[in-house]
């Protein structure tokens, strides 16, 4: 691994996030808040001066040479970025009273797009809320992904940190470069994020709410300028265009783009994950309608979108809410627990497990029960009648494995410090999901983490990174291996 490599790549990552950073302080001026004008130039400067830094150490590396970047060099890159991200963004909350460890559990929930928050009241100057959802819109498509995009110099270093980024159960890439895979993305991202905001400007909510939340909900993030979330509006309209965009964010972009590309829509009936992710979301949605319908005594329409708004905010770990749940019976509660672990499609903006890793699991399972009857039998499992190779499958259990034990621990260490097991049960699998509200009174829809100890978010801070790098990268890095420093 080569400290040049990594430094110079960061550097020009930096100074990128550094003059991003300063973005807010347009809505600063458009609203006249002088006094946040610091908060952001602080930020983007601290970024831009890292930036140079780093740079100054890794002169001796040109841009070209950044081509031949190894995958332990990508991965090393994309962590630190990450990780330095969550740094610049916690600096504006500094700003406005917050202790180090909230700013930087703000920070950290926004960049991974996870939505948990620490806000207590949302009384803050308009380019403090526009910094909070926009991180989340930076964050849910990937910052790596975005800068393989517009920066030539990644041209083709971009591969191995694309795929470090977004690593996914398989490595699918619908144009002949990576750095046209990055940008396609980010088109369509940005694209379907101006529809949103325009729709929900349209349905009547106000400009600046309607790009804030336009932004938290393309990327699966759940932020929202409003105490009370989407439900805070009170519009069975705004309720149905976020659940519309809510499912686009969760279905894959790579898919998006081939049906915008082909003019087929008939390529979505051709995905097997596209068809379970629909499937799931539907049963669970009729499910707890139905429960809400009669044991709640809910309308036809209130208990439709009650269901799909939440089964769909869950599932895609976008986490904004359009009423509070915690008020809802026991049996709805816990069909919402278990659409915790559902997931959306891979190459979407959704956290979690993703569909294809469910799909290659059962699939594999099966196939396991049927060689006990037929010890002879060579069956190749296969998704979209491509077959998954064996090494993919290692890593999908390797990976659910993983999930699921460090889930485990979260609950444990979760509930010993709170004392709550609903806590930590829910809030667990919602930091490593990147969901955001857990079940319960305290991080509940209409909660906040604000009350949590401090060792509590720190282990939430810890989770959240783990989380949106899929946990293999991040564990990569503690193999001895991967420590082999050259000049």
């Amino acid at each position: 691994m080569r400290l040049n490599y990594i430094t110079s790549a960061l550097s020009i990552i930096l100074k990128d996030i550094g003059w991003v950073s300063f973005l807010p302080i347009i809505v600063a001026l458009y609203y006249k808040d002088y006094n946040s004008f610091l908060p952001f130039v602080v930020a983007g400067f601290v970024a831009l001066i890292l930036g140079f830094i780093l740079g100054c150490y890794g002169k001796s590396s040109s841009f070209e040479s950044l081509n031949d970047i190894k995958r332990s060099e990508a991965l090393m890159i994309v962590s630190l970025t990450w990780i330095t991200f969550g740094l610049i963004a916690a600096i504006p909350y500094l700003f406005f009273g917050f202790s180090p460890i909230n700013a930087l559990f703000e920070g950290t929930s926004g960049i991974t797009a996870t939505g948990a928050t620490i806000f207590t009241r949302y009384d803050y100057p308009h380019a403090l809320l526009f910094w909070r959802s926009f991180t989340q819109w930076l964050g849910g498509m990937g910052i790596i992904v975005l800068f393989v995009a517009i920066l030539p110099q990644f041209a083709v270093a971009g591969r191995q940190m694309f795929f470090a980024e977004v690593p996914g159960p398989t490595e699918d890439k619908f144009t002949p470069r990576v750095k046209n895979t990055a940008s396609a993305l980010w088109i369509i991202y940005a694209g379907l994020t101006v529809a949103c905001a325009l729709a929900l400007w349209l349905a009547g909510m106000n400009p600046f709410d309607a790009i804030c939340n336009a932004f938290s909900t393309l990327s699966a993030g759940g932020f929202s300028p409003h105490e009370r979330s989407i439900g805070g509006y009170g519009s069975n309209l705004i309720n149905w265009i976020i659940i519309a965009f809510m499912f686009i964010s969760g279905t894959s972009f790579v898919l998006q783009s081939r049906v915008l590309t082909r003019r087929k829509l008939s390529l979505f009936w051709k995905s097997e994950e596209f068809k379970c992710y629909l499937t799931i979301i539907s049963v669970l949605a009729l499910l707890i309608g139905s429960i809400l319908f009669v044991q709640q005594h809910y309308s036809f329409f209130e208990a439709l979108t009650a269901s799909v708004y939440q089964v769909l905010s869950i599932a895609t770990s976008t986490g904004s809410a359009s009423e509070d749940f915690q008020l809802w019976c026991f049996d709805a509660k816990i069909l919402l627990f278990m659409t915790m672990f559902v997931s959306s499609c891979s190459g979407s903006a959704g956290g979690g497990i993703k569909i294809t890793r469910w799909i290659l699991i059962f699939k594999y399972l099966k196939n396991e029960l049927y060689k006990i009857l037929h010890p002879k039998a060579v069956i190749a499992i296969k998704i979209d009648d491509r077959v998954v190779a064996p090494d993919v499958i290692k890593q999908t259990i390797f990976f659910v494995l993983c999930f699921f034990a460090l889930w485990a621990i979260t609950v444990l260490a979760l509930t010993i410090i709170e004392q709550n097991f609903v806590l930590g049960l829910t809030a667990a699998i919602s930091a490593i999901g990147d969901i955001g509200p857990g079940i319960g009174d305290v991080v509940g829809p209409m909660g906040n983490y604000a009350t949590l100890k401090p060792l509590s978010k720190i282990i939430f801070i810890f989770d959240m990174y783990i989380g949106r790098l899929e946990i293999i990268p991040f564990l990569v890095l503690f193999h001895k291996d991967f420590w082999a420093i050259k000049k």
